[in-house]
């Protein structure tokens, strides 16, 4: 694990309480080792959450006028997505500074998008309350780069009535999604599904929700060019 100020040190962070970021890189698993409760990145992830939303909701406002209600609904959706923040804390290495518990492996979290995600959003959660909106917008502005700017809505792909019609075109029957594991407190779920054909598995997905798993799994069907 790297230490926290190679962090401070990259993004230019003078920080005033320390401890909010180590929190934001700290699992829950850490608490049965440490005898200690809720001193990981949960509660920052729920601040994190809300400021991203609105961060991300304005510059959709701002660089794409033309883009109706429903559209930037869309838009935002997609941007702070499961799969699109999993793949914006691998871009930055965050999995390099996640403290975890002896019941977990780094390989857990490296190839856990969820959890990649909440520590995405728990990172912005501990800013926002040591150095405030205007920073951390600007922070996001950064790590996000033209991903914003440039979106369309193309770029928004429903993977399950595309791996569907690819079936369907082919052998004209459908596909299952199969839900093989629940993890997480009720209020926090993380869902895994498989998507299969004929008995044959085709793709693996996780989210926050069951349709969430469902369009992960189809697109990581669609990726391995389970169907052509």
């Amino acid at each position: 694990m790297r230490d926290i100020n190679e962090f401070f040190n990259k993004y230019k962070i003078n920080p005033q309480n320390v401890e909010l970021y180590e929190m934001a890189f700290t699992h829950a698993s850490c608490n049965s080792d440490q005898k200690t409760s809720h001193h990981d990145y949960e509660r920052l992830e729920f601040m994190g959450d809300s400021v991203l939303g609105f961060v991300i909701a304005s510059l959709l406002f701002k660089y794409h006028p033309d883009m109706r209600e429903g559209e930037l609904t869309k838009a935002k959706s997609y941007l702070v997505q499961t799969e699109f923040l999993a793949k914006l804390a691998r871009q930055e290495h965050y999995e390099d500074f996640i403290r975890i518990g002896h019941s977990l492996e780094i390989e857990d979290v490296v190839e856990n998008k969820s959890i990649l995600e909440d520590v995405f959003e728990s990172v912005i959660g501990a800013m926002y309350l040591d150095k405030g909106l205007k920073f951390t917008a600007e922070f996001i502005k950064k790590i996000y780069g033209d991903e914003v700017r440039t979106f369309t809505i193309q770029e928004m792909k429903d993977y399950k009535s595309i791996l569907q019609e690819a079936m369907q075109a082919e052998y004209r029957e459908s596909v299952v999604y199969t839900v093989t594991q629940e993890k997480g407190p009720p209020h926090k779920r993380t869902f895994y599904v498989d998507v299969s054909f004929n008995g044959i598995t085709l793709g693996h997905g996780e989210g926050k929700s069951k349709k969430a798993a469902e369009q992960d799994a189809a697109r990581d069907a669609l990726s391995k060019k389970a169907v052509i």
